[in-house]
């Protein structure tokens, strides 16, 4: 490595974020860039490990310790062909990723990991601000024809890896632009859309065609797809809200948390949240603000915090946050062993900004005034049983019942399977037992030979990084399948950590 004795000389250190005050006044992405001698010494302390577990950590197989030993030696060209040659969005995973990767750092056994994350960001933008990244339109087309339904992480994936193939990819998106939950689903104070439009663009050069407010199964016929293309990709995503069924749950001012992160970030965009509802079919027809309120958020998640600090900006009296399970530990315990991704407390900078977050609380009961509207919660407390290190059972609390003010409850409890009603039913595909579109494990392929599912749609609730692993690795099984089984230009994860 470039400096062999850097993990020694310098500690883990993050760039600086905008004040609190600062940034509840607006929308903007608030963390700061490392000055270059701080990107230098972060990328220092990557060791010239024998076994570099952060590679097995990534869902991607990002090839860390070689980027990071480019970007000691500011090597920016070759940091950026290095990164990009395993993870086609780095400026999405560079901003939101959890990074796995960092767990598994060596490092990390006795000391903090190496910032992965924020030197992958780092790379990408250097890289656009000095012009390596530039589109790459194949010498050759296949002349073959491939549809991905979804314009979210996987669906690009899988488009950007079919388009470098020489196949000609149409992306179908029911929005009204392209991105799926990187759009609509994350604020913008985490990921601004320019980001996302960036690469949009960049793509489009590349000669992936985006057809929006093509609601597949809606206002898109999916016999006309099968009819017109040769393979088709199911990436819309698991987009089925997670319900809680107790009474109260038909009050105004009960919602799923997605509806209110949608129309936000579409209001912060200058649209109306509430326009092309019957061609999108998954608008809440009604306009949600947090201004003023009690918001409470059930769920501790991430798109629980993401409600925090959408609520914060717009003006709540007060935010609140529940768990269902028990807080968890801040530091590795022995049911949480390196190199595995440990469930540690999780402190994001929508929290920072404010909220009271309570752990092992059950939601009873919705109460609402006399004329049908939200005022307060019944909840209760909970003892959970721990069982090798995971919570495994829980009683309530005896006496712990009791009612808080609320005008607005959001749910954020997760997604259980994509939706069904549309092109999954149209089109007969087999589904599993949780609700997901079913795909073999290896091929991604359904029960309809020239049918194939990645991202969320097939495994379930997860990552963006996954759902970009998912994609390319979709994108490598539509190859070979039009390829009568042989592939041309894609690698998969799997061959290239091989030889990692």
């Amino acid at each position: 490595m470039g400096k062999p004795t850097g993990f020694k000389e310098f500690a883990r250190e993050m760039p600086g974020k905008q004040a609190v005050e600062q940034r509840l006044g607006h929308y903007n992405e608030f963390v700061e860039s490392y000055s270059d001698e701080k990107l230098n010494q972060q990328s220092a302390r990557c060791m010239n490990c024998g076994v570099p577990f952060c590679h097995h950590g990534c869902p991607l197989g990002n090839v860390i310790p070689e980027f990071n030993d480019a970007v000691y030696r500011k090597e920016w060209q070759e940091a950026y062909e290095i990164l990009s040659s395993t993870n086609n969005f780095p400026e999405f995973t560079g901003r939101i990723c959890p990074a796995p990767c960092e767990a598994a750092c060596v490092l990390g056994i006795n000391q903090p990991a190496i910032t992965i994350e924020e030197i992958e960001k780092h790379i990408i933008e250097i890289a656009f601000e000095k012009g390596f990244a530039k589109p790459k339109k194949p010498n050759l087309r296949s002349g073959k024809k491939i549809a991905v339904i979804g314009s979210g992480p996987a669906g690009l994936a899988a488009a950007a890896q079919l388009n470098y193939a020489g196949h000609l990819v149409t992306v179908f998106e029911r929005d009204d632009a392209p991105g799926g939950l990187l759009r609509y689903g994350i604020p913008d104070f985490k990921l601004e859309k320019w980001v996302v439009d960036r690469r949009i663009k960049f793509m489009e050069e590349e000669g992936v065609v985006f057809r929006c407010l093509a609601n597949v199964g809606v206002n898109v016929s999916i016999n006309d797809l099968l009819r017109e293309f040769n393979a088709i990709v199911l990436a819309g995503g698991s987009t089925t809200a997670r319900n809680l069924f107790i009474p109260g749950r038909e009050l105004d001012g009960v919602h799923f948390a997605m509806d209110f992160l949608k129309q936000s970030n579409k209001r912060v965009a200058g649209k109306d949240p509430l326009a092309n509802a019957s061609i999108e079919s998954n608008i809440l027809n009604e306009d949600l603000f947090a201004t003023g309120k009690n918001v409470v958020v059930i769920g501790g998640g991430d798109t629980g915090s993401d409600c925090v600090g959408t609520s914060n900006r717009q003006g709540a009296k007060s935010v609140t946050q529940f768990e269902l399970l028990p807080k968890p530990p801040a530091d590795r315990n022995e049911f949480m062993p390196w190199p595995s991704y440990p469930m540690l407390l999780k402190t994001t900078t929508s929290h920072e900004e404010g909220a009271n977050r309570q752990w092992a609380v059950a939601t009873k009961e919705f109460i609402g005034d006399e004329n049908g509207r939200l005022k307060a919660l019944k909840i209760v407390d909970l003892e959970w049983k721990i069982v090798d290190g995971r919570p495994a059972s829980f009683v309530e609390v005896a006496g712990s019942e009791r009612e808080i003010p609320c005008e607005l409850a959001l749910l954020a409890m997760g997604f259980v399977h994509p939706q069904h009603v549309g092109f999954i039913n149209d089109l007969g595909v087999a589904l599993d037992e949780r609700g997901n579109v079913k795909a073999t494990e290896k091929e991604y392929q359904t029960n309809i030979a020239k049918i194939f599912a990645a991202g969320d749609m097939r495994r379930g609730q997860s990552l963006v990084v996954w759902a970009i692993s998912e994609g390319r690795e979709c994108a490598c099984r539509v190859d070979e399948f039009l390829n009568n089984g042989t592939g041309t230009i894609l690698e998969s994860r799997d061959r290239m950590l091989q030889f990692a």
